[in-house]
């Protein structure tokens, strides 16, 4: 969940909390019942509130963290299995160009061989 979207939702729910909160207290203020048991409602709905509250926050904190500990898990797979690619590619790119290296010099090496030969041979002829 990005930090954005936590806010917007965080944001929402105090929203919510609050106005159902002012309706309540509203509503108990405008009851026709004496003063200490509307105070005593007023405050056991304001512990109700407050623990709903408690437990929305932690609902989404949970699934913030596993979101979190989700995405974490698949960045640091996507990261083995890119590092794994990078290094068999790379193992391939230079065994291939030593596999060339290798035939190029010995068919440089035998043609070397073959000119200096032919030079020997020229020189003889012209001894001769």
């Amino acid at each position: 969940m990005s930090k954005k979207s936590s806010n917007n939702v965080a944001g929402v729910l105090a929203g919510l909390l609050a106005g159902a909160a002012a309706g309540v207290v509203l509503g108990m203020l405008y009851a026709p019942e004496e003063g200490t048991e509307t105070r005593k409602k007023i405050k056991k709905k304001a512990k109700e509130l407050k623990d709903q509250a408690e437990d929305k926050y932690s609902e989404v904190s949970e699934k913030a963290k596993h979101k979190y500990h989700d995405a974490a898990e698949k960045a640091k797979e996507t990261y083995k299995n890119v590092s794994e690619t990078v290094k068999d590619t790379t193992e391939k790119v230079v065994g291939s160009m030593k596999e060339g290296y290798d035939k190029y010099r010995d068919q440089a090496a035998s043609k070397i061989a073959d000119v200096a030969k032919d030079v020997e041979n020229e020189l003889d002829s012209l001894r001769s």
